[in-house]
């Protein structure tokens, strides 16, 4: 079983006074002007804590670059990390092309959507990390509630993750159906461990690097915190089918490599109006193999 943590269990006075290696705070960031400021503000106010903030831009055209850098963070354009490796393929890409500029031995991607965002988000990440040093990868797990027409539903905002990751890792990982939130966005992680494991570039990301770090340092070296409360937009219903489509596509591409299922390619995604979507499954090399480092 996964061992689970609250985010009360990390104070920011013990997180600062047991620190001993820096910390870099990443924000994937594409038009969130509207929410990536508080959030900078907020986790540039742990003083002692962050040691860079760091606001990767995907050519927003809303002004978020220009909101997170006056707040304060460090930001950089996607596109220019690493470009050699030609267009940024979404987030896990631009989560990846971020350790280029990453400076801290322990690294925590936070998601710059987050409504009311709380400075326990990172707090809660990062404790683990700090306090353990058994524990080499931390994933948030939260309650997400769901709004239509003016109505909340408590726990109803994660769709994706109960009709397609969950169900799937039950029936091939199950002990990572033990995580919460397994596509959660909030992940902590050694860079160390980072840099050893490759990077699903789109929306696979999160449930490739769930299974792949289980496989690399097994299920001792992971934990989760438990956020409480997250909140941010909801995604319409006819963009979630590409979105499970890629979570399938991971878990499908991690059995054929282990031999649990023969090698046959996925077809392309068919829509509820007949149309066929491409779902990429690029994914980058384990960093430590093309030596750019900031």
């Amino acid at each position: 079983m996964v061992t689970s943590h609250h985010h009360s269990d990390f104070r920011l006075e013990e997180l600062v006074d047991r620190k001993s290696e820096r910390v870099s705070m990443v924000l994937p960031a594409r038009e969130v002007a509207d929410t990536v400021g508080p959030i900078v503000e907020s986790l540039l106010a742990l003083d002692g804590l962050a040691d860079q903030v760091l606001v990767v831009d995907a050519a927003s055209t809303d002004g978020t670059a220009e909101v997170a850098r006056a707040a304060g963070a460090e930001v950089v354009q996607e596109g220019e990390l690493i470009p050699e490796f030609g267009p940024v393929l979404g987030k896990g890409d631009a989560m990846w092309r971020a350790l280029a500029a990453v400076q801290g031995e322990l690294v925590a991607y936070l998601d710059a959507d987050t409504r009311e965002f709380d400075p326990h988000f990172a707090t809660g990440m990062l404790g683990p990390l700090i306090c353990r040093d058994d524990v080499e990868f931390v994933k948030g797990t939260f309650r997400r509630p769901f709004v239509i027409d003016g109505i909340e539903l408590a726990d109803d905002g994660g769709r994706v993750t109960e009709l397609t990751a969950r169900p799937l890792l039950s029936a091939f990982d199950p002990e990572l159906a033990a995580f919460g939130q397994p596509l959660a966005g909030e992940i902590a992680a050694r860079r160390s461990l980072l840099e050893r494991v490759p990077f699903p570039t789109g929306y696979a990301i999160e449930t490739g690097m769930l299974i792949d770090v289980h496989a690399l340092v097994g299920l001792d070296a992971m934990a989760q915190v438990d956020l409480d409360e997250r909140r941010n937009q909801h995604q319409p219903l006819y963009n979630l089918g590409p979105m499970a489509y890629a979570v399938l596509s991971a878990v499908v591409d991690r059995l054929r490599r282990e031999g649990r299922m023969v090698d046959a390619e996925l077809p392309r995604f068919r829509t509820v109006d007949g149309r066929l979507v491409d779902v990429q499954m690029v994914e980058r090399p384990p960093f430590a193999s093309i030596g750019a480092r900031a």
